[in-house]
């Protein structure tokens, strides 16, 4: 996925409103930016970092500008923009680098499902195969060299899990993608310390039949998007 213009450059004064921050630009004047997460963000939004955003020519938007990366102080890399993720995820399984999941013909995103009224990310399709359910979350908190997802407690995410072991259960193809969106992270486990029970619903979908896959992300002002595998340890 290529940033076109390319990413601005700019330093975090500080986020609220969960989505909104302040900036200072290198001319030294301040703006505030979009911030598309709504999550805890932890480690991602500390005061004096730099950060890099992309700008809309929509008129109506009012905010223009849009935060889309995050430098930390250890020379980090975080896409903090959570609505990229899906799309990193279906363009790497158009390109065929997700080699788990080609030879699908069909691939169609927010589809309708489940039995507590959910969307899934990504379904593929293809005659002779069961379908594949695909559910996409952003990894960005790296804790002591591992990368741990939620970063806070999710009750959404649970529900998430709940149907895809309900689509394992009735003979689909279920698939919970972890794409790691932090240059830092190397190895993904789920946060239990942080939600014990995204914990336990991970340990029932594994028994169940779902499938982990963890793909990590190239982020660059220009571009950003999914190159290998790396590995889970629950």
């Amino acid at each position: 996925m290529k940033f076109s213009p390319p990413l601005q450059q700019a330093t975090l004064i500080k986020r609220y409103k969960r989505f909104l921050a302040d900036v200072t630009l290198p001319d030294g004047s301040v703006t505030t930016i979009h911030c598309a997460n709504t999550g805890a963000m932890t480690g991602c939004a500390e005061p004096g970092n730099t950060v890099w955003y992309s700008t809309s020519d929509n008129p109506k938007r009012k905010y223009p500008c849009s935060w889309e990366l995050a430098e930390t102080a250890q020379g980090h890399t975080i896409c903090v923009n959570t609505v990229q993720a899906n799309r990193l995820v279906a363009e790497a399984i158009n390109r065929d680098t997700v080699t788990e999941l080609s030879g699908y013909s069909s691939l169609r995103t927010e589809v309708k499902y489940g039995k507590e009224n959910s969307r899934i990310d990504i379904l593929l399709q293809a005659e002779g195969k069961p379908d594949c359910y695909i559910e996409v979350k952003s990894v960005t908190l790296l804790e002591e060299d591992r990368g741990y997802f939620p970063d806070a407690v999710t009750t959404r995410g649970q529900k998430h899990l709940r149907e895809l072991i309900d689509m394992a259960q009735s003979g689909n193809r279920a698939i919970l993608f972890f794409a790691i969106l932090h240059s830092g992270i190397e190895n993904v486990s789920v946060a239990h310390h942080i939600d014990p029970d995204y914990f336990s619903l991970i340990q029932e979908a594994e028994k169940a039949g779902v499938e982990i896959l963890c793909y990590k992300a190239v982020l660059t002002q220009y571009d950003i998007y999914l190159e290998r595998r790396i590995n889970f340890n629950q």
